[in-house]
């Protein structure tokens, strides 16, 4: 079925749908540079309420199988391809792109000249945007009045994150897992210490938290404006000087609003598997997973905090951490999944901090 993505700043690109051929919700348009790691991409739950380009131009030759999911459900709101594989080949596939798509009720869109949209959302920034079908070649005008008057979603946290405590039995330390929409692969990440995590949601309160007795905090990445999960914001102001803590992602900007930091909007977003970023304690380059569309501004953090690594694209802060207290973030995905695993040693550190002892 022919069909097209429009954006809100007017432009049209035709292309053919697969997967759902109902029309998309409303959603932000990002891109993602990743030439593998569809799957992880689809399923990740910072993609929420998003759609998403793939700048490489061809998706789905490997296939899609159950192991790789990040969460239990697709969590984009539209995919958006060059070309989409129908006979994958690996011997771990389970399904091709488009039955995927379909099971799951995500419109996808084939034949897009991907690299143009990128250069568009590169330019611009990213905007709102629909898939749609075509209706006698057009795209009809109820459309485009859906999505201007179509908000994005204010609060995705809420829509990803989990409804009730739950535990991940271990035998060593006890983490509070605030999940803001955390991925499967850190939860993997830290189950592979032993730990014994209990998974919140990110409403819960310091008091609450307290309650269960734990050894150290983590800060999970998430979808959306950081500034929107005041709950959780509110709830890591209170335990900042009680316990040892550690952010990924949206982590990071929720750790930075509680110190008193400010964050800001990125105009594209960091969306791939290749970014380059320098550790400035020992000077060694990293290349690293991301996905994130918010950063935090370097000159609002705290004096008694410090910069650990930069953007070497564009000189974002990448991470950071507390001169006194067993406090540290980064805003790349150390767990990669996919991506490298260079920064893994992260989650040691953590594990590390965990094994001193209750602060004073």
């Amino acid at each position: 079925m022919e069909g097209a993505v429009i954006l809100e700043n007017g432009q049209t690109f035709y292309g053919k749908l697969f997967g759902s051929l109902t029309p998309s919700p409303v959603a932000e348009v990002v891109f993602n540079t990743g030439m593998v790691g569809y799957q992880e991409v689809m399923t990740d739950p910072s993609y929420k309420g998003q759609m998403v380009v793939m700048t490489y131009p061809l998706m789905g030759n490997y296939g899609l199988n159950s192991e790789d999911m990040e969460s239990i459900m697709p969590q984009v709101s539209g995919f958006i391809v060059k070309e989409a594989c129908k006979i994958p080949s690996n011997w771990r596939l389970q399904e091709n792109l488009e039955r995927f798509l379909a099971r799951h009720n995500i419109t996808g869109i084939t034949g897009i000249d991907t690299r143009k949209l990128t250069r568009v959302l590169r330019e611009r920034g990213t905007m709102k945007g629909m898939i749609v079908p075509l209706v006698a070649g057009e795209v009809a005008p109820v459309y485009r009045e859906i999505l201007e008057a179509s908000p994005l979603l204010d609060n995705p946290v809420a829509r990803v994150t989990t409804k009730q405590s739950y535990t991940i039995p271990g035998s060593g330390k006890r983490v509070v897992v605030m999940d803001f929409g955390i991925k499967k692969s850190i939860l993997d990440q830290l189950k592979a210490f032993d730990l014994e995590l209990i998974v919140v949601p990110s409403f819960t309160g310091a008091k609450d938290i307290l309650a269960l007795n734990p050894d150290g905090l983590f800060l999970s990445n998430g979808p959306g404006d950081p500034k929107v999960v005041k709950g959780g914001i509110n709830t890591v102001k209170v335990l900042l000087d009680k316990l040892p803590v550690f952010g990924i992602c949206l982590g990071q900007q929720v750790l930075a609003l509680a110190l008193g930091g400010e964050t800001y909007k990125l105009k594209f977003g960091h969306r791939g598997i290749n970014h380059p970023v320098k550790d400035l304690r020992d000077n060694r380059v990293y290349i690293t997973s991301q996905n994130h569309g918010y950063a935090v501004r370097k000159d609002t953090l705290p004096d008694d905090t410090y910069v650990t690594h930069v953007n070497l694209n564009d000189g974002t802060v990448e991470g950071f951490a507390h001169k006194c207290l067993p406090v540290m973030a980064v805003q790349f995905h150390p767990e990669a999944s996919p991506g490298p695993e260079d920064s893994r040693y992260l989650f040691q550190k953590f594990f590390d901090s965990l094994n001193k002892g209750p602060l004073a």
